[in-house]
Parts: C-alpha cells; sequence; structure tokens
C-alpha cells in the first residue's frame, strides 16, 4: 500500500530548495521502496506562501527560487499574505519541515514558534534548524510526547552526517564520557586555506566565492555555531540538559597565518574543535577551541569541506563518523531521512 504523506515546507533558501530537488529526484524510489508519496501541499518563504491540498510541484518551488522569487508567486495558489506562521497554524497537513534561519539573535523565531504550534497541532516535525532546539530543546521534546507526535532533528549537526542518530539510536545501553567533534564546515575549510599559505583575506574571500561563509561571518568563526552543535548532541547523546552559556568558546578569528603554518610544518593541524566531558557529578564540561592536532588524530584526519564527530563510551569502544560535504545537498536530504525513519518501520 502507498501513503500520502502531507508536507508542509516553511523556509526555501539553501536547503529548502534543495529538499524540493530531492524530492523531485527520489519520488519514485521512495514509493517503490518504501510506498511513501510525499506531497509538498504548503510551502512559505519570507515573503509569502503557497497551500494546494492536492500538492505543489516541488520542482516548480524550487525554480521559482533558483530565479530569485518568492513562493507567492506560485501561480494560482501563491499568497503575499498568507505567511509560514498562518500556514502552519491554519493549514492541513502531517508533517512540518521547518529549514528557516537560524537567527538565535532573535530567539531562533520565528522557527521556534513555527515547531511549538505544529507540534501542538499534532503534526510531526523535522528540522535542520539549530535554534529551536539549541533555546528549548526540552520543552520541544515534551510538547511532541504530549500530543503522541514526533520531533526529528538529525540535521542541525554537522551537516548530512547522521551524528545525532548516531549517537541516539546506535549508542543505546552505553554511557558516553566524551564527545569531541568538528562540526563546523566553514571554520575547517578556512584554516585549511591557512596552512596552504593563504591570507586571512584570500581565505575569506574564497570561502564566499564557494558559498561556505555567509555575509556576517562572525556566527561561524566566532564558534557560535560549533557551540550550539556542541549542546544539541549533549542534549540528545550524552542526556545532559545543557545550554549554549555553558560552552566555553573561543573561535579561530584569534589564529594567525603564521601559527597554522607553523602548525602544518610540524606535522599538525588546527582545528575548531568541539569537545564535551561527563563529570562524575551528572553534568558535563563542554568546551569549543582551535586546537592543535596530530593528522593521525581520527578528527585531525578530516579534509577541507568535511567534518566528524567521536564518541567515547564505556562499552561499544570510540566511534568516529566524517562526511565530506562539498555542497549543502546532504543537509538538504537529512529531512528526507528523519521523513523514512518516522514513517517506515
Amino acid at each position: 500500500m502507498t501513503q500520502d504523506i502531507r508536507i508542509l515546507l516553511v523556509g526555501l533558501g539553501n536547503l529548502g530548495r534543495r529538499f524540493c530537488d530531492i524530492l523531485v529526484e527520489k519520488g519514485p524510489q521512495l514509493e517503490a521502496e518504501f510506498g511513501l508519496r510525499l506531497p509538498v501541499v504548503g510551502a512559505a518563504d519570507s515573503r509569502g506562501s503557497a497551500y494546494d491540498e492536492k500538492g505543489l510541484d516541488p520542482a516548480q518551488l524550487s525554480a521559482i527560487k533558483e530565479a530569485g522569487g518568492t513562493v507567492a508567486d506560485y501561480p494560482d495558489v501563491g499568497s503575499a499574505t498568507e505567511t509560514g506562521g498562518d500556514l502552519v497554524a491554519h493549514r492541513d497537513a502531517d508533517i512540518l519541515c521547518e529549514a528557516s534561519p537560524v537567527n538565535l539573535n532573535q530567539g531562533a523565531e520565528p522557527g521556534l514558534t513555527y515547531i511549538r504550534t505544529a507540534l501542538k497541532r499534532g503534526m510531526h516535525v523535522v528540522t535542520p534548524n539549530k535554534g529551536p532546539l539549541v533555546v528549548a530543546y526540552r520543552e520541544l521534546h515534551d510538547l511532541a510526547e504530549q500530543h503522541g507526535v514526533q520531533l526529528r532533528f538529525d540535521g542541525t549537526v554537522a551537516g548530512g552526517l547522521p551524528a545525532i542518530n548516531l549517537g541516539m539510536r546506535d549508542l543505546r545501553g552505553a554511557t558516553v564520557d566524551c564527545i569531541e567533534a568538528v562540526p563546523n564546515l566553514t571554520t575547517g575549510f578556512i584554516l585549511e586555506l591557512l596552512g596552504d599559505g593563504l591570507s586571512w583575506e584570500e581565505a575569506r574571500e574564497r570561502a564566499r566565492e564557494e558559498g561556505s561563509l555567509e555575509a556576517d561571518p562572525s556566527f561561524d568563526l566566532d564558534g557560535w555555531d560549533a557551540a550550539v552543535k556542541l549542546v544539541i548532541l549533549v542534549n540528545a547523546v550524552m542526556g545532559i540538559p545543557a545550554k549554549l552559556a555553558d560552552v566555553d568558546r573561543t573561535g579561530i578569528t584569534g589564529l594567525s597565518q603564521d601559527t597554522v603554518l607553523e602548525a602544518r610544518k610540524a606535522g599538525r593541524v588546527y582545528k575548531l574543535l568541539a569537545t564535551a566531558e561527563r563529570r562524575a557529578n551528572g553534568g558535563a564540561d563542554l568546551r569549543v577551541a582551535p586546537t592543535m592536532m596530530p593528522t593521525d588524530h581520527l578528527l585531525g584526519r578530516l579534509g577541507r569541506k568535511q567534518m566528524g564527530v567521536v564518541y567515547h563510551t564505556d562499552i561499544y569502544g570510540t566511534i568516529m563518523a566524517a562526511i565530506d560535504e562539498p555542497t549543502p545537498v546532504p543537509s538538504a536530504a537529512t529531512m528526507l531521512r528523519d521523513i523514512i525513519d518516522i514513517f517506515v518501520r
């Protein structure tokens, strides 16, 4: 039997648009292999929305965004007055795919409200949006449990790497004593370029050209992104209610090119390393800082567009996973992975 899973997609930036492309590409396979059809019945960006209970064309949504337009431009059913919040609050669907910007400076809004609303209405939620999880991790999980739905967020840490799923599902029964991670692609890319001999200015410009560096690079370069991801890992995998304020955070902007070059000459590399060590009292020490590492370390081997995580456990040994992510496609695909995980048993 084939099951229709009606999707509301909020946020059609880099990830949301590529998620539409993935639905087009993978649609026949999903129906044949899992018996799933995934119609996008509603979509919204910052300038409007569109809703059709019969399903929108994801290829057309992607094309509109690729051309610089808005979902409100969707023929016949687009609206410049119905917001993403209106869509989630009043339109019917089975699941919300929430891919709006992180917006930590604004309390993780509007994504946090979108997720709260969807859970309260009995919709499952999948999201790669880190903001709501770091601001309200426990609250959102409690809401999901109260309303009998699932909240999945595997895409919030290290792009397409299944770091959350690995830690929560495959390490069940273990105590994770320590987490080490290089979860931010941008800083890894820039540090590699500095080690290759590029200046800071040249490295920044190269990162911008390749789409790795945002217009405001501080979220990545000052270590906020890595800290947010570490907090989510500690909550999800270690079961410790960590907050962003618990992280001792240092970014990479204080590293000089000469320092990185000297490390390279000595056979070592710098990575922006995120670590969490469990304390005997049940808490954890959380730290994000540029760290000089030997190249034979599990994370020291990572290349310029790679991310990784290492779990140190009591009974499963030390487990490392890494991803090479030259484009945002794997990050977008995490929403599909989470949907399959919810509906296929």
